[in-house]
């Protein structure tokens, strides 16, 4: 009768309460762990983007304080940013602002531990380079010329070779190494554009040390881009 199941269709019921009774804690358990990593997932980039705002905000205001040459909320700012959210790109950029401040207002060795942590600890690869070369041109400053070495070999960036050189050449001039900072200051100027103004400046050092740069050396860039067409 058709109020009834018919054969099949009981066989069929049957197999599905077997395959039921033997799987189904398995099937519920792994249904519960996928949602559960969903809704982990989901609260992760929530709580990413909010950490993003949050920190966002601080380097806003860190920004106002330096352009504004207030050095108590300048640090004020720095400090909470780089203790609540030290693994953001917005903390990597307040160190690079934070450390300027403190140069300017002649506070070199603040400076240096501002571009120190932020080489330690900037949210990638090119904020810690950054922050290394400027942490570089403080230790020459301040002849700390094996620290300053140390940190340019950690500096990994291909983009970055040239102001490395330029600052290896540097510090080869107070190691009274004139052939090795000509050198230097000679792949320096090969590696960087021919339009910058800082391509000039590493000229200078060059005829300094009674060094021209040979015409070659100036199409050596230009030579290469081309052949890479």
């Amino acid at each position: 009768m058709a109020s009834h199941l018919d054969l099949e269709e009981q066989e069929q019921l049957e197999a599905l309460k077997a395959f039921w009774k033997q799987w189904g804690n398995l099937i519920s358990g792994g249904l519960t762990v996928v949602l559960l990593a969903y809704a982990a997932w989901m609260g992760w980039n929530w709580w990413q983007r909010d950490q993003g705002a949050k920190a966002t905000a601080l380097y806003e205001q860190l920004s106002n304080q330096v352009e504004a040459g207030d050095v108590d909320k300048a640090n004020a700012a720095f400090a909470i940013l780089k203790e609540r959210f030290p693994s953001t790109v917005a903390a990597a950029q307040g160190a690079l602002l934070q450390a300027r401040l403190q140069h300017d207002k002649q506070n070199d060795d603040g400076a240096r531990a501002t571009l120190a942590w932020a080489a330690q600890n900037g949210a990638d690869a090119l904020y810690q380079d950054i922050a290394r070369l400027r942490l570089a041109a403080l230790q020459i400053d301040a002849k700390q010329l094996d620290e300053a070495g140390k940190t340019l070999d950690a500096v990994k960036t291909a983009d970055y070779a040239a102001l490395v050189a330029d600052r290896r050449g540097d510090l080869a001039v107070l190691q009274s190494k004139p052939e090795v900072a000509k050198a230097e200051y000679l792949k320096a100027y090969q590696g960087l554009d021919k339009n910058l103004d800082y391509r000039r400046l590493v000229e200078a050092k060059l005829a300094t040390l009674g060094a021209a740069v040979p015409e070659d050396a100036k199409d050596a860039k230009d030579a290469a881009k081309e052949s890479g067409k």
